[in-house]
């Protein structure tokens, strides 16, 4: 697709060749891809879907918190939902809609500000809701799918379905999902509480996240899956593994499931040290540590 096709096809977004991906993601690093289109509004990203081949591979961003692009980019369409698509409403006494590029952290302070309890933990996950769906994030022993009553897809023709739970496997940070279709929005639940109570344990849990996390550095959050009865910091850290760098990456000394990026790594430094982890953890504990980042793109 051409860039002068926007006019012709009535679309309102902004739409790009050759962009960097660093600037869209948390570890500020990638390369390339080939089409990036960032719709205005709903409306604009069901106009471009239906005018998209079918044979042209797409890739959603939010926050891009829990990806790592290679740099050698990303073949095909990439869709950037930062700042649109971001509705965000109470529709009942203890129901919310929020739509894809709302921020988890926004979601927990709306819920709390509408005495809702039961989103706190959203307010440390530093993706989008859309993210959040799709990997059942979670965080101080609650996850994401716990609390959708519904879903809204979008799918290769623009087309929207309204879909329940019971519809996906849910797993511990893995949701299984038509492959065609992508999250648009959700419908979630809270039990009614004191909104007050709600936001005093929004700022713990920040807090705890302040005082336990490398915040402010660049990195993807989360590294690792914990295995099923242990934590990965801890395995990382039993084979003294803390502060290793690869390049320009090196392993957070202050929790050791996060990588950082220096400022000047590049995709293959990171890469290069969570597959000297997993080797690592392997050999030493007979663990598969499986990564929580998303890792896509073509290699330099």
């Amino acid at each position: 697709m051409q860039e002068n096709e926007l006019k012709d096809n009535n679309l309102r977004g902004k739409l790009e060749r050759g962009v960097s991906l660093a600037r869209f993601t948390s570890w500020k690093v990638g390369g390339a891809t080939e089409i990036l289109f960032q719709p205005e509004d709903l409306a604009d990203l069901q106009n471009y879907m239906k005018t998209l081949d079918t044979s042209v591979p797409v890739t959603w961003l939010g926050r891009g918190t829990n990806v790592l692009v290679r740099d050698g980019g990303v073949k095909g369409v990439v869709i950037v939902m930062k700042g649109c698509i971001n509705n965000l409403e109470k529709i009942e006494s203890n129901l919310i809609s929020a739509e894809l590029g709302v921020s988890c952290a926004k979601l927990a302070r709306f819920s709390a500000e509408n005495d809702l309890v039961g989103a706190e933990f959203l307010a440390g996950i530093p993706g989008t809701i859309g993210g959040a769906l799709a990997m059942n994030s979670g965080a101080y022993g609650s996850e994401t799918w716990n609390h959708v009553l519904e879903v809204e897809t979008i799918d290769r023709n623009g087309e929207l379905h309204i879909r329940s739970p019971s519809e996906f496997e849910i797993g511990y940070r893995s949701v299984k999902k038509p492959s065609e279709e992508w999250f648009i929005a959700a419908t979630f639940k809270f039990a009614s509480g004191d909104g007050q109570q709600a936001r005093q344990k929004i700022r713990e849990l920040l807090d705890q996240r302040n005082i336990s996390q490398p915040v402010g550095n660049k990195s993807c959050g989360s590294v690792f899956r914990n295995p099923e009865i242990d934590f990965a910091a801890r395995l990382i850290e039993s084979c003294d593994l803390n502060g290793k760098t690869i390049g320009g990456a090196q392993i957070s000394t202050k929790h050791a499931n996060f990588i950082l990026n220096l400022g000047d790594a590049t995709a293959a430094d990171i890469e290069s040290l969570i597959l000297n982890v997993r080797s690592t953890i392997e050999s030493e504990h007979g663990v598969s540590l499986i990564p929580e980042v998303r890792i896509i793109g073509e290699a330099a």
